[in-house]
């Protein structure tokens, strides 16, 4: 039994590991981790200066649920925090800036929650085509909202579905899963279905075990025509291919390489776009709390849903579970996800 399962003690060196990995995945989940030492300087610098910066992040404040009490950043009395990430294959209508995405459909949703305690890390994803109500239009797909009022009419919409705040919000350029995978040399993935790829002709991605360098990871978390339940197994390799990057991430050869790291942080800070607040001091901080969660100890999960349906106005989409979405919104609303439990999403 290794120091990390038996719950002993690990050594320094991994735990200042841990911290630098965080930032270095950034763009993944945002489980990122402040620089310990020499590397702290270089690190904060380059993810400061090189996120863009989302002007106008939340909306109006008396359409949001209560704000917890805490301050992640220096540890005193430390709230649950969730942080919403937004990926996108596409740049802004308005400036091309990955910093605004009004008029486009946020390909990928996901939720992640910390909780009070900091000893786990939950993410959960949404299907983008959920139904639902977006404040201000009615009844559409989720992945809407970021076309019709930009980043606060998103952040709006998933605070009324989950009756929680988002304390977060951090966007993903696609193109950056290619960065961070080559910056880690390649990584290793357990693909759960072969799938001929859409995006590159004549690539097929066995079942099994796979090594994805930069160019293949990025055709595997974009795919979806290749499936039968397109979306939902898309979700699920997106889930696989950041339990690669964690657990490349964490090894002693990329732990232990400053220039493998630095590369790691410069690969992925141009591909995100965060809320000031999301800044390295405060990733830093969480990231000290954070210090004995391992790869393990990070679950992921998908927002339930009763399958596939037609809209009153014909529109294909994806029918969220009302009764077990109860059960999500009290894991989040009183920081109890660690009771939930929750079930593969998929087309029967």
């Amino acid at each position: 039994m290794t120091a990390e399962s038996s719950g002993a003690p690990a050594p320094r060196r991994k735990r200042r590991g841990w911290r630098i990995a965080l930032i270095a995945i950034a763009a993944v989940v945002l489980l990122v981790g402040g620089a310990a030492g020499v590397y702290a300087w270089t690190l904060s610098n380059t993810f400061d200066s090189q996120t863009v910066k989302i002007p106008d992040v939340f909306p109006d404040e008396a359409s949001r649920p209560p704000a917890a009490t805490g301050d992640a950043a220096t540890g005193d009395a430390a709230t649950g925090q969730n942080i919403l990430l937004l990926g996108s294959d596409t740049r802004g209508a308005n400036d091309g800036s990955i910093a605004d995405l009004t008029g486009q459909r946020s390909d990928t949703i996901m939720v992640v929650h910390v909780p009070e305690n900091r000893e786990n890390i939950y993410v959960m994803s949404i299907m983008r085509d959920s139904w639902i109500d977006i404040p201000g239009e009615g009844e559409a797909k989720i992945n809407a909202a970021m076309s019709y009022g930009g980043v606060p009419l998103a952040v709006q919409t998933i605070e009324g579905l989950l009756g929680a705040r988002i304390d977060h919000v951090a966007i993903v350029d696609f193109t950056g899963f290619k960065g961070i995978t080559d910056a880690l040399g390649g990584v290793d993935i357990d693909n759960p279905v072969g799938f001929d790829s859409s995006a590159l002709p004549g690539r097929y991605f066995a079942e099994g075990p796979q090594r994805l360098n930069g160019t293949d990871a990025l055709a595997f978390v974009r795919e979806r025509y290749a499936f039968a339940d397109g979306d939902f197994q898309r979700a699920r390799n997106q889930q696989a291919f950041i339990k690669a990057v964690l657990g490349k991430s964490l090894t002693a050869e990329t732990l232990t390489n400053p220039a493998r790291i630095s590369d790691l942080v410069g690969a992925i800070a141009p591909y995100l776009a965060v809320d000031d607040g999301l800044n390295s001091a405060y990733v830093a901080g969480l990231a000290v709390q954070l210090r004995d969660v391992r790869l393990g100890d990070v679950t992921f999960f998908t927002l339930p849903t009763t399958g596939t349906g037609t809209s009153p106005d014909g529109q294909s989409i994806v029918v969220i579970d009302q009764d077990k979405l109860k059960a999500v919104q009290q894991g989040f609303q009183t920081d109890t996800l660690d009771a939930y439990q929750p079930e593969e999403q998929t087309i029967e």
